[in-house]
């Protein structure tokens, strides 16, 4: 159960207008718990996403670039609820094979199924998930794949992801029912 709970319905007017603004339109599921939590802090949640929306739909990295960073982040930070929307929502969408998928939870940047340019962003992540930092020859490798606004999206993307399990983990948020379940369950 989570420590804080997520709004419920029936919502307010304003909370159900806001909700909407996170959902894509045409969504067949209620707005997720993550959203529905956030609303708790109305000006909070309307800086998030303008973010977080910025981000998944206006970005310049490729969208399996972005899935893949967003994966490995959420794997390395054990957030079980956002790893498994992302894989239920995004992954297919773009791409991102089972054995990619699970390859974010379980292998690194030296496991087969990654490109060298997804070896380089894999390997970003750990470094940015262990030390706050990125090597030099690591971001040379990056270099050779993204221009310097993907690597500056690149970044922003990480720390984003890492923020949002810091919060869906603090709070112990329970895992979308429709989600993608966590690989070695």
């Amino acid at each position: 159960m989570a420590r804080i709970a997520p709004l419920v319905p029936p919502y307010e007017a304003d909370v159900e207008k806001a909700l909407r603004k996170w959902m894509p339109p045409g969504v067949a599921h209620e707005p997720l718990a993550l959203f529905r939590l956030l609303q708790l802090h109305p000006e909070l949640a309307s800086r998030m996403r303008v973010v977080g929306a910025g981000l998944l739909a206006h970005g310049e990295l490729p969208a399996l670039d972005r899935e893949i960073v967003i994966s490995r982040v959420t794997a390395r930070c054990g957030c079980r609820y956002e790893w498994g929307v992302h894989a239920a929502v995004f992954a297919p969408v773009v791409g991102l094979t089972p054995e990619q998928l699970e390859a974010t939870v379980s292998g690194g940047s030296g496991h087969p199924v990654w490109s060298d340019r997804h070896r380089a962003l894999i390997r970003a992540v750990d470094e940015l998930h262990d030390t706050a930092t990125v090597s030099g020859d690591t971001w040379a490798a990056l270099a050779e794949h993204l221009p310097a606004p993907e690597l500056l999206e690149f970044l922003v993307l990480a720390g984003w992801y890492r923020t949002i399990a810091t919060v869906a983990n603090g709070v112990a948020l329970e895992e979308e029912p429709w989600a993608v379940p966590y690989p070695g369950r």
